[in-house]
């Protein structure tokens, strides 16, 4: 018996452990890195004060993987030559990849972001993600995102909600939702900076919007990466 308790706790123990590594921002990384500063947000501060410029604060924002409200003390990652960058200029993707012969998503967990990929292998978009974490309380487990080769199964509009969670009531946002694997969907929401989810992958609204609208289709094949 004794065994048996002490292998229920080393086991939450290990997944406590995980979460608690999935769970530190993306930004703490980049602050060492050359041609990065990192400044720390004060009150009042937000995306639009910080940077009112659209396309610094989207690189801004994707450079850090989040878009969720700048809170007094936070540490935000700033490129040195952010007026003479371009989105694609901090993609984290190779440019071209070999064909996959039909269009792609390729997920990366630990890089928190997306790729999509044309049918002759070219990169035309990408943008950060929030996957699932190590371990979920309110379910009592590991919840991770599968990993492995999928396809979009199903997709729906702004109204997309979850029948699960919260748990008991249902109702939590999944806009732009695209299905590839039973309950698990991109789709739009917030997105920390480090890996958040019940499983799901979030993305900006944005992005989701624009894979739901412009790119995925029924049968897109997704990657998702083991982390």
């Amino acid at each position: 018996m004794e065994k048996r308790l002490g292998s229920v706790l080393i086991g939450f123990l290990l997944s406590l452990c995980s979460s608690i590594i999935y769970a530190e921002p993306y930004r703490y990384s980049l602050c060492n890195q050359e041609g990065i500063t990192c400044i720390q947000v004060e009150s009042g501060d937000t995306w639009y004060s910080l940077w009112p410029d659209d396309r610094e604060r989207v690189i801004v924002m994707q450079l850090n993987r989040m878009n969720s409200h700048l809170r007094p003390g936070m540490v935000i990652a700033v490129p040195d030559n952010l007026a003479n960058l371009g989105s694609m200029d901090i993609s984290p993707f190779s440019y071209h990849i070999a064909s996959p012969g039909r269009r792609l998503v390729l997920v990366d967990p630990k890089r928190l972001a997306w790729g999509a990929y044309s049918s002759d292998g070219t990169l035309v978009n990408w943008g950060p993600i929030s996957g699932g974490r190590g371990y979920c309380p309110d379910i009592r487990s590991g919840c991770k995102t599968p990993s492995g080769t999928f396809s979009v199964y199903s997709k729906r509009g702004a109204d997309c909600f979850s029948t699960k969670f919260p748990i008991g009531e249902g109702g939590a946002p999944m806009p732009y939702c695209m299905f590839f694997k039973g309950g698990y969907a991109m789709h739009g929401g917030y997105v920390p900076g480090f890996n958040a989810s019940h499983g799901c992958i979030r993305l900006f609204t944005e992005d989701a919007r624009w894979l739901n609208q412009e790119f995925v289709s029924t049968g897109t094949k997704v990657i998702v990466y083991h982390y």
